[in-house]
């Protein structure tokens, strides 16, 4: 752009505005033009901050702009000019979260209009199940459903299709191809195990909703651990909760085999990165006092990585470390404690996992409560006769070879129960696997 050009265009679209009001102007990514003058580590003139210049001449100068509106969106509001923040510029801001779960499914309203669903689609269950979701993810969410039913000449979009439309749209397509030898077949059974069992036992610790040994990415399982209620603020021992269940799967590791793996590398990052918060910003270490700890520097053009300012001396930085560390081997040993009191329900959730491969949020109760599967149902497709309300006694006389037939083809069956989260714990990447459909485990039989 020439030198003035973009001053120029800024006055020439404030004299269209002005022949044309009553009208609205909105500027996308103003940030673009409006990041903070003077914050860069040369001093000299650019071009952009006499394009920002003018725009605040327009929006408040000595002219009159009645009937103009003037709009704008950003991702960055933080590294915008103060002077467009003020009264009389954009005086008024407005933030665009992402949606919660009445939110949620009101989006799913909109999208699912022109789409044919099942009668066993519920939009709030799949609001449930997709929390941290934005407007743009739950309509790409519904369009791979319709494209999965599509694949399986469906008519209709049901739930099924649905959960597999969520693991793709997360970790991506299933690796069927992907073969895992038995000893690591084992340990990810064991280690997304000492998770599940985690989250069953405490009472504020995330709930595990879903849990999968079948390979997708780079990860040869995953568990969906999920906060059982929308949260804007979390207390002490709830934190410790979340830590003490995401190192359920190390500890469990060392329990069973008595080794450790790479897997829990995620998993140690996740706790890490809490435990640190609640020392250097939640003031929750008790040696060292509610005192937040780092400073961000207002430089915006030095990059994110050198806006970090450490305003605390080498020795608080020592105690600090030793805070986290603390942290973390508490809830290390309280995990271990809690596994080998369940060491019993620990070897059933794994076992299991390595005959069926998934289980829902339905099946992990009833395996923890009762230590046997739910009975499976049987959706009839449309066209199949009805069961029968009254079973023959012949019915008796089937083979436990056919019982077991049947319970491997609709186990995969999703329960509404069922949910899901960006922030799943992924065993050997950040990449997150989910279990294939029943169709590939009908193929399987």
């Amino acid at each position: 752009m020439f030198v003035g050009v973009g001053a120029s265009r800024v006055r020439d679209l404030f004299e269209n505005a002005k022949k044309n009001a009553p009208c609205i102007i909105f500027i996308d990514e103003i940030d673009a033009v409006g990041r903070q003058r003077g914050a860069g580590v040369g001093g000299g003139h650019d071009e952009r901050e006499q394009t920002l210049n003018q725009l605040l001449v327009e929006m408040d100068g000595f002219g009159e702009n009645e009937g103009i509106i003037i709009i704008a969106a950003t991702n960055r509001p933080d590294i915008l000019d103060p002077a467009l923040l003020r009264p009389g510029r954009f005086d008024r801001q407005i933030t665009v979260d992402r949606p919660d779960l009445r939110g949620r499914e009101d989006v799913l309203k909109v999208h699912a209009r022109n789409k044919p669903f099942a009668d066993d689609v519920e939009l709030k269950t799949i609001a449930m199940r997709t929390p941290g979701f934005s407007g743009a993810d739950l309509e790409n969410l519904l369009n791979e459903s319709a494209l999965v039913a599509a694949r399986h000449d469906k008519k209709q979009i049901d739930m099924e299709d649905v959960d597999e439309a969520i693991d793709r749209v997360i970790a991506g397509p299933a690796k069927k191809s992907r073969v895992i030898s038995k000893k690591e077949r084992n340990i990810v059974a064991y280690h997304e195990s000492g998770h599940t069992i985690i989250g069953m036992v405490l009472d504020d610790a995330d709930m595990v909703h879903k849990v999968t040994i079948v390979p997708r990415g780079q990860a040869g399982g995953y568990a969906v651990m999920l906060p059982r209620e929308d949260r804007y603020f979390m207390t002490k021992p709830e934190l410790l909760d979340k830590i003490t269940g995401l190192l359920g799967g190390r500890v469990s590791e060392e329990i069973i085999f008595g080794e450790v793996s790479t897997g829990a590398h995620n998993d140690f990052q996740r706790a890490t990165g809490i435990a640190r918060k609640m020392v250097m910003e939640y003031g929750m270490s008790d040696k060292i006092g509610p005192i937040q700890f780092g400073n961000t520097n207002s430089q915006v053009f030095l990059g994110r990585d050198m806006q970090n300012e450490q305003n605390y001396s080498d020795a608080i930085a020592f105690e600090i470390d030793k805070e986290v560390q603390n942290l973390i081997n508490i809830s290390y040993e309280r995990a271990r404690q809690i596994l080998t009191e369940n060491q019993d329900k620990l070897r059933l959730v794994a076992k299991t996992l390595l005959e069926i491969e998934t289980l829902d949020a339905k099946q992990i109760k009833s395996l923890f409560d009762d230590g046997v599967l739910p009975e499976p149902v049987v959706f009839k497709q449309e066209g199949e006769d009805k069961a029968p309300e009254n079973k023959e006694n012949d019915d008796a006389d089937d083979t436990e070879d056919d019982k077991s037939s049947d319970l491997k083809v609709n186990i995969q069956s999703k329960s509404e129960e069922s949910y899901f989260d960006k922030d799943s714990d992924s065993y050997f990447d950040k990449d997150k696997d989910t279990p294939t459909d029943s169709s590939e485990d009908k193929d399987k039989q």
